[in-house]
């Protein structure tokens, strides 16, 4: 390389130069001053023609070389570099990703340029120190629409996701867009309404349930989209219709048993069955499956439970129409929210009396709360008629011998009573439903522990805004706007946290458990009183109006001795004792 002057005229562009777009009128004011100061400070770069002429021509430094003729200089200082195979295309780009960085269209025509004159895309990588990706995706965006280019090389860049759906378009596509969305001279383009007339759905590959062989029966083909993490399966196709036809063959072919496929709602929700149940928690073996595409073509999967035979529903007065009919507030959780924690507490209170450790003493404890549960029901031998007991008689013979008598180790009494209380101990609401009794059971072995996470979108969907304010509260996320966002802020929250709501605890609150235990205790006393009234009125009748005279003392009311019309008094007595 040497350094030599020459007239600034006699030098030649560059036809392959990096930079074409066009510098902006301040950068070139600025620039011309300074030469006009002090001449130019860095020698352009030239090298000799290798087509037989004599001249020179512009490897780095054409704004410098024509900013010098405009400031008038006769002569100026060139640095002069051997020729390249590549006319300078390689140098040229370096140089001035050096300076500064190339402008996005002028690094997409380079790098197409350099693959035009040799270059592999492995070595322009290597040059540029840039991932072999990410060559691949400029040149992609190298198929833009050269209209659309000059738009983009004037500094009018759509977005990231906009440039990709018009890069993914065909050249016919992108013409026919531009033409009806140009902007006018010195207005920018509106590139949404251009990336969303060349949108086209896509179905990707870590969607498919299905292989390569429903693939290629479908004439499926999928594309690498090069704007999706390295890390992840980009491929993707536009073949919408054979991707769900093969999506619904493989859900034909991989039913489960009591599965069925259903459709979808307008928002995206599957159609069950008419008076069909979801199941929230872990599905049993009578539970049914239903299969389901969901809008990215996913298979999805849901449980649910058939219900029992409906009881009539009992006339409704005026006073409850009247109350019906006005108008009602939003409780903080739904009842589809309600069905969603009784599968929820239920699933954990069987796991609980499975796997946690519990004392013996409380063992039998639980066992004598099960059957006070109101869905127990026990057939009893006096009308000489017999129903179920198949459930519970599967848990009773292990405890037999061989010889048909009583003979048993701790550890399998302790399996059976385990075995009878998770079949008569339920939190699901409608008939098995065990009352109060299941929760008090739940709350006395730690069932809380065995709850799932309830911080999923289908559970919180059924929580009012003052609810979902709460738990924000105590989780410490700001509430948003929307209840909308403020529900996926919480999801967010939770995805890696356990979150069980208030309501769905075990734990009755304790108004309602002393009230529970009030309404039993009075029925039991009830019951004793009765009991010996109809004792007392085998010996002596006068016993009735001293047992009433004492009941009405202990209720606060006035002792006889200080009312007036005492006779009145007992004649009323007389009259209760005998009704």
């Amino acid at each position: 390389m040497q350094i030599m002057k020459v007239d600034p005229r006699a030098l030649k562009e560059n036809p392959d130069r990096m930079r074409q777009s066009k510098s902006s009128p301040q950068a070139d004011a600025l620039m011309l001053a300074t030469i006009k100061a002090v001449g130019i400070v860095q020698p352009p770069v030239v090298a000799p023609e290798v087509d037989g002429g004599n001249g020179y021509i512009i490897d780095a430094g054409h704004r410098r070389v024509r900013l010098a003729i405009a400031a008038g200089l006769e002569e100026i200082e060139i640095l002069v570099a051997d020729a390249a195979n590549d006319n300078g295309a390689m140098r040229s780009m370096v140089e001035n990703s050096v300076r500064e960085p190339l402008n996005p269209v002028d690094q997409w025509r380079g790098i197409e340029r350099l693959v035009a004159l040799g270059w592999t895309e492995e070595a322009i990588a290597v040059a540029l120190a840039l991932p072999v990706r990410q060559i691949r995706k400029l040149r992609l965006l190298a198929n833009v629409l050269p209209a659309m280019l000059e738009q983009m090389a004037l500094g009018d860049m759509p977005n990231e996701q906009q440039l990709r759906v018009i890069a993914a378009a065909g050249q016919v596509d992108q013409k026919e867009v531009w033409k009806a969305h140009k902007p006018k001279k010195g207005d920018t383009a509106p590139w949404w309404q251009i990336a969303n007339a060349l949108t086209t759905k896509r179905m990707y590959a870590k969607d498919a349930s299905f292989g390569d062989d429903l693939a290629q029966a479908y004439g499926i083909e999928w594309v690498e989209d090069l704007f999706a993490p390295a890390d992840q399966d980009g491929r993707y196709t536009t073949n919408v219709e054979g991707f769900m036809g093969a999506q619904h063959e493989w859900m034909t072919s991989n039913l489960p048993k009591r599965g069925a496929i259903v459709e979808t709602n307008s928002w995206g929700q599957p159609e069950l069955p008419k008076k069909a149940n979801q199941v929230y928690g872990k599905p049993s073996k009578s539970d049914h499956a239903a299969l389901y595409l969901d809008r990215d073509g996913k298979v999805q999967t849901v449980h649910y439970r058939m219900p029992e035979a409906a009881t009539p529903k009992e006339a409704v007065g005026d006073d409850d129409r009247d109350a019906i009919t006005a108008q009602k507030v939003r409780p903080d959780v739904t009842q589809k929210g309600h069905d969603m924690i009784g599968d929820f507490r239920t699933d954990a209170l069987h796991d609980a009396l499975g796997r946690a450790p519990i004392e013996d003493d409380m063992l039998m404890a639980l066992l004598v709360l099960a059957f006070a549960g109101q869905n127990v029901r026990v057939d009893s031998g006096a009308d000489g008629t017999f129903y179920g007991g198949k459930r519970f008689s599967r848990h009773v013979v292990s405890l037999f011998d061989e010889h048909g008598k009583l003979a048993f180790d701790q550890d399998t009494l302790r399996v059976a009573v385990r075995s009878v209380l998770i079949d008569v101990l339920s939190c699901r609401r409608g008939m098995s439903n065990s009352g109060m009794i299941s929760r008090i059971a739940g709350d006395a072995i730690g069932a809380d522990e065995f709850l799932p996470n309830m911080g999923s979108e289908d559970f919180l969907l059924c929580l009012s805004r003052q609810a979902l304010e709460v738990s924000c509260a105590e989780a410490a996320v700001q509430p948003r706007q929307k209840v909308r966002d403020t529900r996926a802020a919480l999801v967010e929250h939770f995805a890696n946290e356990h979150f069980v709501h208030p309501s769905g605890r075990f734990a009755p609150p304790a108004d309602e458990l002393l009230e529970w235990i009030r309404a039993d205790a009075a029925t039991d006393a009830t019951g004793a009183r009765q009991r010996d009234d109809g004792e007392a009125d085998l010996d002596d009748p006068f016993d009735d109006q001293a047992d009433h005279d004492a009941d009405d003392a202990v209720k606060g009311e006035p002792q006889a001795a200080d009312m007036p019309g005492l006779d009145e008094h007992h004649e009323d007595g007389d009259q209760r004792a005998a009704a």
